[in-house]
């Protein structure tokens, strides 16, 4: 039988239906429920359990409204949301390498049941996998402020419930045949943030070793953004924005508030950056857990973990696609989108100058936008850990082939299914522009390698920056027989423009 014990009673999984050499545990508690007595706070230990629990199915997602193809949603009345998932070698040695993964979603959707993060294909060649849920949306990252009743509830409360995971694989890892010295944190977009900040979070220091970061999101708040927001919320909830009126405010009116907020937004023009891509929520520098913008801590935190960057070339193109995106599409809106931003007019030239052409003013905005949030962000993060004395790996994700359903973008999150080995999922295929090939499959197999040399040896196939060695320090990732293009065109326009850094 594959049963497990942890440290708060003993678990039952199941064998992969994909491989019955790999043993599967879902859904088991790594925290108390974080509702009640427990709401906004931090993680709780999950309470101990007499006999064998059943964990094989995933557990109830966090407090969120999105509905995502083949994942579970959120019902009302769901608090056991501190759950996660492995996937292990049925007949592992012992002291095997661990990945854990945090999902991304903005801070206010995902979870660890999306078809993209199952882990078969990973613990075939002979890691532990982990993933997770974790607090979202108000929940996980709204301010709560102090008053007479009670003193300020934690900031980051979704990145505290992810140090808990870590926790507990710490303690109980080796029970599934993985190491607690030798873990990777892995994640994308705002699930890579997440890896950035427990990086430079003292707190977190000790809990892993090696860190994957895919496509990370320019987003920081401070305390005082944080607050601006939470009185925003309140506002459309129809509650005080005070500790006691918003625990008295079930967690389902906080998610409507929340996406009645971000759509004012959406459809105000005139409400600066966060019209474009009106995501609220996010880490805070508060001086507690996070010190700094994960850019500006990464120069002086974190250098002992060795670090692999990724991202795609097309990033933002995915959240046009989804209508999630404002639609910029005349000289105009692209002045006022630059002007938002304290872009410069000689840095859109410049885009537009190297784009192919003639590019129309969407095109600019895609390019400009995705860099400004995830590409130059995230090869800024790398750079700024190797300066420090890190070990750093950068590579970015180019497949760009054609598919069923036409040409085929480099956009956000297309990157995952590959690195996953989860190609072979329906739901994914909108990802990849179809059913993936034999092409498709051998990019997959040398990402996933990729993944498995460095969280088992640091080691991911290439050199690292500034670590000479044969080869180029940068990775492009493509199916073979594409063409190579060059990936790096716009990143010496912002050496001379500046990256600001943005807030959710």
């Amino acid at each position: 039988m594959d049963v497990f014990t942890t440290r708060a009673g003993r678990v039952r999984g199941r064998r992969s239906e994909r491989d019955p050499g790999i043993v599967t545990v879902r859904g088991l508690p790594y925290a108390a429920p974080p509702f009640g007595a427990g709401r906004f706070r931090e993680p709780r230990p999950a309470p101990a359990w007499d006999g064998v629990r059943e964990c094989t199915a995933y557990g109830p997602v966090a407090p969120q409204s999105a509905e995502l193809p083949g994942s579970p949603v959120w019902s009302p009345g769901d608090e056991d949301v501190l759950t996660l998932n492995l996937w292990a070698p049925a007949h592992g040695s012992g002291g095997l390498p661990v990945l854990v993964w945090i999902h991304g979603g903005a801070y206010v959707f995902g979870s660890s049941a999306q078809p993209d993060f199952e882990g078969t294909a990973l613990a075939a060649r002979g890691l532990v996998v982990v993933t997770l849920n974790y607090r979202l949306g108000f929940e996980g990252f709204g301010h709560v402020p102090a008053d007479d009743e009670g003193p300020a509830c934690p900031d980051n409360r979704g990145l505290l419930d992810q140090i808990a995971a870590l926790e507990w694989v710490r303690d109980n890892i080796a029970a599934f045949g993985g190491s607690p010295g030798r873990v990777t944190l892995a994640g994308q977009s705002s699930g890579a943030t997440s890896v950035a900040c427990l990086m430079a979070a003292d707190r977190a220091r000790g809990l892993f070793h090696r860190a994957i970061v895919h496509s990370a999101v320019n987003a920081c708040a401070t305390v005082g953004q944080a607050a601006r927001t939470t009185a925003e919320v309140a506002a459309a909830a129809g509650v005080p924005a005070t500790r006691a009126g918003l625990l008295a405010t079930a967690p389902r009116t906080l998610v409507t508030a929340s996406d009645q907020v971000a759509h004012r937004y959406r459809q105000d023009p005139g409400s600066g950056q966060r019209h474009y891509d009106p995501a609220i929520y996010g880490p805070v520098a508060d001086g507690v857990l996070l010190p700094s913008d994960p850019l500006d801590a990464s120069a002086a935190e974190g250098a002992e973990v060795e670090l692999l960057v990724c991202h795609t070339t097309e990033e933002y193109w995915l959240l046009d696609a989804v209508g999630s995106s404002a639609k910029v599409t005349t000289e105009q809106q692209l002045g006022t989108f630059a002007a938002d931003f304290g872009l410069s007019r000689q840095l859109v030239d410049a885009y537009r100058d190297r784009l192919p052409g003639p590019a129309p003013a969407l095109d600019v905005y895609l390019a400009l936008y995705g860099d400004l949030l995830f590409a130059e962000y995230s090869s800024r993060l790398a750079e700024a850990h190797a300066r420090s004395g890190g070990r750093t790996f950068l590579s970015r994700f180019d497949r760009r082939r054609g598919g069923d359903g036409g040409r085929v973008r480099a956009w956000h999150c297309a990157d995952i299914p590959f690195a996953f080995g989860s190609l072979h999922d329906e739901n994914l295929h909108f990802l990849m522009g179809g059913t993936p090939g034999p092409a498709d499959h051998e990019l997959s197999h040398r990402m996933a390698g990729a993944w498995a040399g460095f969280a088992a040896h640091g080691d991911p196939g290439w050199a690292p920056l500034g670590g000479g060695g044969e080869g180029s320090a940068v990775r492009v990732w493509r199916a073979a027989g594409e063409e190579a293009r060059e990936t790096d065109a716009f990143r010496g326009l912002w050496d001379a423009a500046g990256l600001p850094l943005l807030a959710p």
